[in-house]
């Protein structure tokens, strides 16, 4: 049950974002920009430092929703998006976007954890500034998400097949005020 009322009954930040429109439209465009800005970063790769920290949170709702997100951009390969949550070091990724995964792992523990070795290391395998720039800004960011919706106590649906709907709803329509809006899709 969540900690206060937000007289709705959406599911995760979604609740948190209809109970404070104000604060949401920030948000909400600070995740366009992170998330799907196809500057360096792939959106799948975004989505998959964005699964990574979450699942390393322990936030069921936004591992479960990012992953699904992330498993649309990579084709339906969930396998993979599971692997990245498990052991990135063993997945099928470029040896990039594992070095930008150590970072954000780092981050998330705290942003001092990430020295200049890790950047060092991402640059020699083909990060870019930006690229590095966008993985700490993601990480953080869903530091910041995940606690909001754990702190909140939102709710999160345990039925697994409600988060791909939404993700289809978020690839084709972005991160906008539809969000916290519109009814879940069926």
């Amino acid at each position: 049950m969540p900690h206060i009322n937000f007289n709705n009954d959406f599911p995760g930040i979604r609740s948190a974002m209809a109970y404070s429109p104000e604060t949401a439209a920030p948000m909400g465009v600070l995740a366009e920009i992170l998330l799907r800005s196809e500057d360096g970063l792939s959106r799948a790769e975004r989505e998959l430092i964005g699964t990574y920290v979450s699942y390393l949170n322990d936030c069921f709702y936004c591992n479960h929703s990012h992953g699904a997100i992330a498993c649309i951009y990579l084709d339906g390969d969930n396998e993979l998006v599971e692997q990245v949550r498990k052991d990135y070091s063993k997945a099928p990724v470029s040896d990039k976007l594992k070095s930008l995964l150590a970072i954000a792992a780092k981050v998330q523990r705290g942003g001092k954890n990430v020295t200049t070795a890790d950047v060092e290391l991402a640059k020699e395998k083909g990060a870019t500034d930006k690229d590095i720039h966008d993985t700490v800004l993601i990480a953080a960011a869903f530091c910041m998400f995940n606690r909001y919706v754990d702190g909140l106590a939102t709710i999160t649906p345990t039925d697994m097949d409600s988060y791909p709907l939404r993700a289809k709803q978020i690839v084709d329509n972005g991160y906008g005020n539809h969000v916290f809006t519109n009814k879940q899709p069926t």
